[in-house]
This record gives C-alpha cells, sequence and structure tokens, in this order.
C-alpha cells in the first residue's frame, strides 16, 4: 500500500510531507477529490483522526496524524537518510528548529494572520503582541542565519523544509516586504530554500504578499424591514428579466480574457545588440578569452540600447564562512532568474582569508536597473550599484577582468566567481 496524504492541495501543512518525499525518494500520492469540510467530516476519516484535523497520513501500519510527525514519518522511511541528520547533535538541532518553527515561527503567523482573515476575533491589543513575539523570533532566527546557509549542517535537513513551509503562510499572506526587510538572513534564507528544486515542485512560483488582510468590518446593527406593497406581477417579471441580463453581461466582462501586459523593456527601441548572441560567444569561448569574448562584447555593445552596473554588498563584514557567502551569491543569481532575458550578469567572491568581498557587473537592458527587478528580488537593496562610465578607461579595463574573472583581481585573489546568463 503506498502512502497517501489526505489534505487540500494548496495546505501548508500537508507541503511539508511531500518535500519530505521528494528529498527520501519516498512515493507519497495524495487522496483525490478532497473537499476541507466534507471530506473530513466523513466516519472513516474520524476514524484515522478523532478531531478531523488534516493532513492525515495513511500507511500500510495505520494512520497518523500532526504534520510534523508526518513529515517526520515520511523522512524516516528511507534507511540513514541524511535530512534527519547523520550524528546525535545534527538530530537535537533538527529536532529544536522543528519545535521552533512550530512554537514560535507558525503559531505567531497565525495568531496575526488568521483573526484578519476572520477565523477569530480580531483584538489589536493580541494582534500587537504576536507581532512582537513574532519579531523577537524572526530575529533569532537571523541571528543564527548570518553565518548559516542552513538551519543544520551544509544542506537541507527537515528542519528547513518544515521551517519553510511555515514562513510560506506569512510571506505570502501577511510578512509584507517593508515587514521582512528588518530580517536580511532570513530573507535570503527563505528565498533560496524556496527556490530550490524540489522545494519549488511543490511550491510553485511565490510571491511575497504586498499589503495586509484588511480588518473584518463589524456587522452593522440590523435594521427594521419596511413594509412595502407589492409590485404588479408583470412588473416583477420584467425586473427580474432585466436585472438577470445585467448579471449576464457582468459575467461576461469578468470572463473575458485580460491582455497580458508587456514588459516596459519590450517597448524600448530595437537595440543592435542580441542579448543571446553575447550570450553564446561568452559560454563558447574557452581559450584567447580576451581577444575573442571581450573584443567580441565591445564590438556587440550598444551603449543606447543597454547599460553597464557595478554592485559592492553593503554588509561583507559579515562574509566571514566562505561557503555561506557563496550560498548567498548563488542564492540572489537564482533569484535574478525573472531577469534572464534582459540581463546578464558576473559575480565574484574575493579574498584569500575572510571577511570576504562581493563585488559584481551587470548588463541590463535600458539605461537604468529594470524597476520590476527592483521590485521582486529584495537582494538588489543589499548592493550599492554604481552606473559605468565608459568615458573612464579605469572602469572600462575593470569590466573586461570581471567578465575575463582576471586574478588577482583588484590585489586580491579570487575565491569564486559565477555567471548569470
Amino acid at each position: 500500500m503506498a502512502l497517501v496524504l489526505h489534505a487540500g492541495k494548496t495546505n501548508k501543512n500537508a507541503f511539508k510531507a511531500l518535500i519530505a518525499a521528494e528529498y527520501s525518494g519516498v512515493q507519497v500520492k495524495m487522496v483525490e477529490n478532497f473537499e476541507m469540510g466534507v471530506s473530513n467530516k466523513t466516519p472513516e476519516f474520524i476514524k484515522m483522526n478523532p478531531l478531523g484535523k488534516v493532513p492525515v497520513l495513511e500507511t500500510p501500519e495505520g494512520p497518523v496524524f500532526e504534520s510534523n510527525a508526518i513529515a517526520r514519518y515520511v523522512a524516516r522511511s528511507k534507511v540513514n537518510n541524511p535530512i534527519c541528520g547523520s550524528t546525535l547533535i545534527d538530530y537535537g538541532h533538527i529536532e529544536q528548529w522543528i519545535d521552533f518553527a512550530a512554537m514560535e515561527i507558525d503559531a505567531n503567523i497565525a495568531k496575526w494572520l488568521y483573526p484578519r482573515l476572520g477565523y477569530g476575533v480580531y483584538l489589536p491589543p493580541s494582534e500587537e503582541a504576536a507581532i512582537a513575539a513574532l519579531k523577537r523570533a524572526l530575529g533569532a532566527l537571523n541571528t543564527h542565519l548570518a553565518s548559516n546557509t542552513f538551519l543544520v549542517g551544509h544542506f537541507v535537513t527537515l528542519a528547513d523544509i518544515i521551517m519553510t513551509c511555515n514562513l510560506y503562510l506569512g510571506f505570502s499572506q501577511i510578512m509584507t516586504k517593508s515587514f521582512t526587510s528588518e530580517f536580511p538572513h532570513v530573507e535570503r534564507y527563505f528565498w533560496t530554500l524556496v527556490n530550490q528544486p524540489k522545494i519549488k515542485k511543490i511550491l510553485g512560483e511565490m510571491k511575497q504578499a504586498v499589503s495586509l488582510p484588511p480588518v473584518p468590518s463589524k456587522k452593522p446593527a440590523a435594521q427594521p424591514k419596511e413594509t412595502k406593497p407589492k409590485a404588479e406581477p408583470k412588473k416583477e417579471a420584467k425586473k427580474e428579466v432585466e436585472k438577470q441580463a445585467a448579471k449576464a453581461e457582468a459575467a461576461e466582462e469578468e470572463e473575458a480574457p485580460k491582455p497580458k501586459p508587456k514588459n516596459p523593456l519590450d517597448l524600448l527601441p530595437p537595440s543592435k545588440m542580441v542579448l543571446d548572441d553575447w550570450k553564446r560567444l561568452y559560454s563558447n569561448t574557452k581559450t584567447n578569452f580576451r581577444e575573442v569574448a571581450i573584443k567580441g562584447f565591445w564590438d556587440m555593445y550598444d551603449p543606447e540600447g543597454y547599460s553597464l552596473w557595478f554592485c559592492d554588498y553593503k554588509y561583507n563584514e559579515e562574509n566571514t564562512v566562505s561557503f555561506v557567502t557563496m550560498n548567498k551569491v548563488g542564492g540572489f543569481l537564482q533569484r535574478m532568474d525573472l531577469a534572464r532575458k534582459y540581463a546578464f550578469g558576473k559575480m565574484l567572491v574575493i579574498g584569500a582569508n575572510p571577511p570576504f568581498k562581493v563585488k559584481g557587473l551587470w548588463l541590463f537592458r535600458g539605461q537604468e536597473i529594470p524597476q520590476f527587478v527592483i521590485d521582486e528580488c529584495y537582494d538588489m537593496e543589499l548592493y550599492e550599484w554604481k552606473k559605468v562610465d565608459l568615458s573612464d578607461a579605469a572602469q572600462k579595463e575593470r569590466v573586461n577582468q570581471m567578465i575575463e574573472d582576471c586574478e588577482p583581481f583588484e590585489g586580491e585573489p579570487l575565491l569564486d566567481a559565477k555567471c548569470f546568463k
């Protein structure tokens, strides 16, 4: 018997087990046609979980309920599964962060969010207390992530899976950019995790909340009904026909497909530079790089249709661990994927010893950094951006060196170089 998960397809607690299954090579099947409020009220379901709550995992040995227990069951179905930890201390730390994700993160997000959605009484003092507790928890998490890419060790564990699913509710529903910007390491961690292929397969494309759900309005006191004289049958019938016609017309207007808005960069005048031609030249040049690729770049470059930008990480003093610094840059490039059609970039991690410096060079369509990139990729504000002045020979040579991965760069060895193309 395969493992069968009883839950709705958008339940973030069900996502924990599904992601754990992806990392563990375990087959978990979602029950078909699950309807919340109906399927979980049947005698068969109540027999599996007397409280009628979801998710529930149906196994050959019997049912398991509570989402974290289900995720543990799935992960431990694989013997010596690395996402469960390989040492006693790793196991302890994984369990520690799972409890933290449940008690400090998930619980306080719920106390803030659910009253605004109408699942409880909205009380401003209670909301303030929930926000304060959540900020305290996120502050502690932010401190830990300042020197760690993942919660435990150097790769994704069950703790990361459960923490990401709990943060997912907050980021998608109520934790706006203005709220999360206070916790840059949590932001970096979350966007790195949701862009991991096995996690993204379950969660899909992730968009951060842009505003808070409105506070539920209080229902006005019921007014006494006025007795109106009955309308003549013919007039009533005529009004009903007109009403139905108006509804049909409104429905047609709603159902009419709206044209997808064009990206403003697609509306710019045509450029003589074909970005894909440059990316192919860069990728295919293996020898004589400066004579072939660099020369080819300047032959193709269109200063009217494109612009070049240097970027320097603002918080290099935090870059004390090499692999964390490189993962930070890797996460940035993953999140820049939305600009692939309009950009090319090189990111360098520089230095023989910590703190390591992070610098970059970017080619963007247009004369400014695209606004949609600034809006969608939070990493942009972690860097100082400076437009390249091509009349300055020193800046132009710096562009050449960054494209070429020239070492040493500005007198220091290269620790890592990554390309966005």
